[in-house]
Formats: structure tokens, sequence, C-alpha cells
């Protein structure tokens, strides 16, 4: 059936070689710097063995380069470009990212805080309303506002005054506050 030094890893580097390619012995130098420890014939040998791989290494890029071709040729054909994989490769990414259990953790998180900050916003707007409410209702508060109108009444009878001489609101005529516009600001 398989040859018994043919390699079926099909993680290996050899795969796909001849079984008498796979584990080639390699004699090490017994001297550091290797010369003159070989034998002529042993060099010669080793340089035709060291040429045979070399040519090997290149046949293996020649047909990794016409490999890389074909696929972008089904690629191109297939419409895929770089920019629509790096788009499929982010989508993935981030449907990845939100199947995680952190992601889900963090978004419930954020969004019970946001709920709650929205509550506490909404609770402190109203105590807001109401206690401004409650200011505007206050003696002080009717009392400053009538001291604001008489001294806007008396600005504004100054100005009267300056165009057509000297007036004075009494009590027969009407007060200075009933003359004005109202405008129900309440400052």
């Amino acid at each position: 059936m398989d040859a018994p030094n043919q390699d079926i890893n099909l993680n290996s580097p050899n795969k796909g070689l001849p079984g008498n390619m796979t584990d080639v012995p390699v004699d090490t130098p017994a001297s550091g710097d290797g010369v003159g420890v070989l034998s002529e014939a042993e060099t010669e040998e080793l340089k035709i063995e060291l040429t045979k791989v070399e040519d090997e290494i290149a046949t293996l890029r020649q047909v990794l380069v016409a490999k890389e071709r074909h696929a972008s040729e089904i690629k191109r054909k297939l419409g895929l470009t770089p920019f629509n994989e790096l788009k499929q490769n982010l989508s993935k990414s981030w449907q990845d990212v939100q199947a995680s259990n952190a992601y889900k953790k963090t978004q419930a998180t954020l969004s019970t805080a946001g709920s709650k900050t929205s509550s506490a916003i909404s609770s402190v707007g109203s105590a807001l309303s109401r206690t401004l409410g409650e200011i505007k209702e206050s003696p002080t508060f009717k009392s400053f506002e009538e001291s604001v109108g008489n001294l806007k009444a008396k600005v504004i009878g100054n100005e009267n005054n300056s165009k057509g001489g000297y007036h004075t609101p009494t009590a027969s005529s009407p007060s200075a506050e009933e003359k004005l516009p109202q405008d129900n600001a309440p400052f």
C-alpha cells in the first residue's frame, strides 16, 4: 500500500516527496571549520545533492507563484477583490466580537448604566422644575419681581418723560405696570 518510508503527515514539509528524499543524512564535520574532513568524492556528492535541493526549491517556488496567480484569477472571476475580502474579514471579526461574552456583558452593563443615568437626569429635572416653581411662588421672589417691575416702570417712565414732558403715575391714573405689556417670563 504505502512505502515504508513515505511521510503521511499532511502538515509535514516533506509531504509528497519521494521516500528516499525525506531523511537525507547530513554528515557533520568533526572539526570546527569543516575543511579537509570530507573526502573529495564526498564533497562532490554533497555539491551535487546541494544543486538538486536548490533546483527543487526553485521549482517549488515557481509552482507556488503559479498557484497564487491561479488563485487570484479565480478570485477575480468570482468578483472577490482585496477590498471585498477585507470587508468580509472585518464583518466576520465584528460578528465574532458581538458574539463574545465580554461584549455581551459590556453591552448589558452600558445599557443598565444608560437607563439609570436617564432616570436620574429625569428625577433631577423634575426636582429642579418643582423647586423653581416653589421659588417663583415664594413671597421673597414675588417681592423681588415687584421691585423689578417698579424699576422697569420708572425707567420706561423716564424715557417717556424725556420725550414728552414729565409724567408721574398717580393713584387715579392706571399704574405703570398696567400700561406695560406683560410677558410671562419668570425673570
